[in-house]
């Protein structure tokens, strides 16, 4: 009701023109649902003065080819690149309750639960600062976090190594909700970082000619990778140079053996005993988010929520999951393309079960992991949604052995939440 208010204020007073009302409104009418309100805060647009300017111009870009019709129907597999691979792969094990299906030719091949899997290699060297988005890498000095992220404005401790303290506030607010933990912290991999560089997607319909001639008409040059008889595959690049995998995955045909891999370090703490249900979103940076939303809908059939202005949570199926893709607005005249065009996950939330507010932070103290808070509100939200107890959104934030930003929430389904509400 507050935005409602201050968006008919700005049209009364002549600062937000018709178009831009009926346009706004939109935005507020999705951000009031549980699946968009998390980016309707963590935006650089809505809710704020700078929504009703050029530089949040809410207009979606048109599709960059003739749609496929296809459908994605699975996350078949990500990738991701680190220092020391077998201590990351450990801590996802004991964390979230994730199973290392194989070990072997440099890669860790890890099942998230039921969702789908990742590929783990070594070999990543973090760059000074720690890359544009600050998700991945560097020395483990603070959060870091993608432009507009809520988890990284005002909340406590550090969860790289600058504090120690195991709850913050939510974003906005600054309240701590959590005493500092005591507890000795787990040990980081020195000069260490992580990248998450590709993800693989199970489409349907699919037909391997009929994928590769839609690809190729495309101008996408689609190079094969498939594996033995039954899995087939084409990678190509997604606009800003990401590793995309067009795959005939579903989770019916893949992962339906027992995963019996093993690592050779010892886990790093007792686990937890969580499972990890629901990809709650990835969050996504890029350098024009409108171009990227509207090649993922073309291509694979992923829905953008609504365009805030300075990114779009887009769902990519109900039963798998969504993303914020975000960036640089393409259509504000303040706008300049990069000689360069990067992409970068720079943190990813998994819901798991079971979660309640006060025994999740508990068991990170416990293990010495840093956490901070984050309710997904701002400063003018209510009251009750900067807390984590009463919030809608629940969720915290750790960093692995390997400095990446891990969050993991209730959000278990696209309607569904654990715990309280």
């Amino acid at each position: 009701m507050d935005e409602l208010t201050r968006l008919f204020g700005a049209y009364d007073s002549g600062t937000l023109s018709r178009r831009q009302l009926f346009q706004a409104l939109g935005i507020a009418a999705v951000a009031s649902t549980p699946f968009a309100r998390r980016a309707f805060a963590q935006g650089q647009c809505a809710g704020r003065d700078r929504d009703t300017t050029a530089a949040c111009n809410h207009t979606p870009m048109k599709p960059p080819f003739e749609p496929t019709g296809w459908k994605t129907v699975a996350l078949d597999h990500f990738t991701m690149q680190t220092t020391d691979p077998e201590k990351e792969a450990a801590f996802y094990v004991a964390l979230m309750g994730w199973k290392v299906r194989s070990n072997e030719n440099g890669v860790i091949d890890m099942d998230m639960g039921d969702l789908g899997g990742v590929k783990i290699r070594g070999g990543y060297t973090p760059p000074p600062g720690g890359g544009r988005f600050g998700g991945g890498g560097g020395g483990g000095r603070g959060r870091g976090g993608a432009p507009g992220d809520s988890a990284a404005r005002g909340r406590g401790a550090g969860a790289g190594g600058a504090g120690r303290g195991a709850g913050a506030g939510a974003a906005g607010g600054g309240r701590v909700q959590y005493p500092p933990c005591t507890n000795t912290p787990m040990p980081m991999v020195p000069n260490s970082g992580t990248l998450w560089d590709g993800f693989a997607w199970g489409i349907t319909p699919w037909d391997t000619n009929k994928v590769e001639a839609a690809l190729k008409a495309r101008g996408l040059n689609p190079v094969a990778a498939h594996s033995g008889n039954d899995y087939k595959a084409f990678l190509i690049k997604d606009p800003d140079g990401m590793n995309l995998w067009i795959t005939n995955a579903t989770r019916q045909s893949r992962r339906r053996t027992p995963a019996n891999g093993k690592l050779n370090v010892p886990l790093p703490f007792e686990p937890t005993g969580w499972q990890t249900k629901y990809l709650d979103h990835i969050s996504y940076g890029v350098t024009s988010y409108k171009e990227t939303v509207a090649f993922y809908e073309a291509l694979l059939g992923w829905k953008g929520l609504g365009d805030e202005g300075s990114q779009n949570e887009t769902v990519i199926a109900p039963e798998i999951g969504g993303l914020l893709i975000r960036g640089g607005n393409a259509l504000s005249p303040e706008f300049q393309m990069p000689a360069t065009r990067t992409a970068r996950m720079d943190h990813i939330s998994f819901g798991i079960t079971p979660f309640d507010p006060d025994t999740v932070n508990a068991e990170l103290c416990k293990r010495g992991l840093v956490s901070q808070v984050d309710t997904g509100s701002i400063a003018s939200s209510p009251e009750s949604e900067k807390d984590i107890h009463t919030s809608t959104y629940k969720s915290f934030h750790t960093r692995t052995p390997n400095n990446f930003n891990l969050q993991f929430s209730s959000k278990i389904s696209q309607d569904q939440h654990t715990g309280p509400a």
